[in-house]
């Protein structure tokens, strides 16, 4: 793989920790019950960016889906 792939793979990667974070942190706010409906769909956009960034560094990096 060429470096420029593997870097840009290791930035999704570190973007998608950081989506992983928010999405914990929507979680956290669902259980607190701070404004648990907007928290859900927080939660559930988030998870469809982290499997989507997922799905890229795996493309990046040469890897089956």
């Amino acid at each position: 793989m060429s470096s420029s792939l593997d870097e840009l793979a290791n930035d999704v990667a570190r973007l998608e920790e950081r989506v992983s974070d928010a999405l914990f942190e929507a979680v956290r706010a669902q259980l607190r019950d701070d404004d648990a409906e907007a928290a859900e769909e927080l939660e559930r956009r988030l998870a469809k960016v982290r499997r989507s960034l997922v799905k890229a560094e795996s493309l990046l990096r040469g890897q089956p889906e």
